[in-house]
């Protein structure tokens, strides 16, 4: 009996160790696409919400907005609201440095900031649209979403990282 349930410990034993060491790989290897290309999520992004009244960003935007430094960028994706009455904002940065992928966040965590004190008090409506913002990283990517369409966009978004 006593070799029975030593036995049946080790069994145990080993059975989870497998079904956690599986656990652990499975975890490991989600695959996310590392290069995404911009022109399709542009596309992606145009068919899921109205973009026509946004103002497409550049470097000198990019810096304006974010304090990033455009050589710390492969590429990106700037949307912004047409008047600063508007809080919306959809931003997608590939970061060269995998190393500054956080940095890069935290500077756009920043204007999040900002934006939410500004419009706290002055336009409550665009307030709440700020308050349920998106802030991610994929990969070497910062995702920023604050839209009335935050889940298109963002659905958008997520399927051109599949």
């Amino acid at each position: 009996m006593s070799n029975l349930r030593k036995n049946f410990k080790k069994t145990l034993l080993v059975l989870f160790t497998l079904i956690f060491s599986s656990s652990i790989l499975l975890a490991c290897s989600k695959d996310t696409k590392k290069d995404v290309s911009m022109n399709e999520l542009g596309e992606k992004i145009s068919k899921s919400t109205d973009v026509s009244k946004m103002k497409k960003g550049d470097d000198s935007k990019l810096k304006k907005l974010y304090k990033i430094d455009p050589s710390e960028v492969e590429e990106f994706i700037l949307y912004t609201a047409p008047s600063n009455i508007k809080a919306d904002e959809i931003a997608v940065i590939k970061v060269k440095d995998s190393n500054k992928v956080k940095e890069v966040k935290e500077k756009v965590e920043k204007r999040i900031n900002k934006q939410t004190a500004s419009f706290k008090d002055y336009l409550p409506e665009e307030y709440a649209v700020l308050e349920k913002h998106v802030l991610k990283e994929n990969g070497n990517y910062v995702i920023l979403v604050v839209s009335k369409d935050i889940d298109n966009i963002e659905k958008a978004i997520d399927e051109s990282f599949k």
